[in-house]
C-alpha cells in the first residue's frame, strides 16, 4: 500500500532527507559538456559618501592627506582596492573595488570605526563620523567620471553645500528619503 504524502509516517517516504542545499548531482559537478567556475568572479565598484559628527568641519588641512591615505589603507587591508579617496572638512568621498565577501555595510563600518579611532588618538579626540553614510553602485562605464568628481570636490564646494550634494545623490540615484531622519 502506497503511503499517503500528507502523513508524518510517510513523511520520509515521500521526501528524501536530503539537506536541501545539495543537489541530487552533487555540488561540484557540472552537467554533461559544461565546465564549472572554480571561484567567484566580480566587479563591485561603490561611491560612499559619508560626513563628520553633525557635520562639523573636523577633518583639518594638517592631517586630511593622511586621513585620506589611511583609509584607502583600511580598504586595502579588507582586500579591496581604494581607487580615489577625497573629501572636504566635513565629510568624505571614497570609490573603491570591493571583493563580494564584503557587504557595503561592513566596509562603511570597519571603515569609520579604524579611520575615527586613529584620528582620536594621532591628531584630535573630538573627531568622529556621522552615524550613517550613502553608498552607490558605480558600472565601470562611469569610473573615471566619479573618480573625477571625487578629485574636484573643492571645485564643486564652492558652488554646493555637503547637504544639497547629498540630497541631490539621493534624487539622483532614486532613492527614497525622509531628510527629517538623514542628518543627525
Amino acid at each position: 500500500m502506497a503511503a499517503r504524502c500528507g502523513s508524518r509516517e510517510a513523511a520520509e517516504e515521500c521526501s528524501p532527507r536530503r539537506k536541501p542545499w545539495v543537489s541530487a548531482r552533487g555540488w561540484n559537478q557540472a552537467r554533461r559538456g559544461e565546465r564549472s567556475l572554480s571561484h567567484t568572479s566580480s566587479n563591485l565598484l561603490l561611491h560612499f559618501i559619508f560626513s563628520t559628527l553633525r557635520r562639523r568641519a573636523l577633518i583639518k588641512a594638517e592631517f586630511r592627506g593622511d586621513l585620506f591615505a589611511y583609509v584607502g589603507g583600511v580598504v586595502r587591508e579588507m582586500q579591496g582596492t581604494a581607487l580615489i579617496v577625497n573629501g572636504m572638512a566635513d565629510h568624505v568621498h571614497m570609490l573603491v573595488r570591493i571583493r563580494p565577501v564584503h557587504s557595503p555595510a561592513e566596509i562603511a563600518r570597519v571603515v569609520k570605526a579604524n579611520s575615527s579611532k586613529w584620528v582620536r588618538e594621532k591628531w584630535s579626540r573630538e573627531f568622529g563620523w556621522q552615524t550613517g553614510y550613502g553608498v552607490f553602485s558605480v558600472s565601470e562605464s562611469n569610473v573615471r567620471a566619479v573618480t573625477k568628481y571625487i578629485a574636484e570636490q573643492e571645485e564643486h564646494h564652492k558652488k554646493h553645500s555637503f547637504q544639497e550634494e547629498f540630497l541631490a545623490f539621493l534624487r539622483k540615484n532614486n532613492v527614497e528619503y525622509d531628510e527629517k531622519y538623514i542628518w543627525d
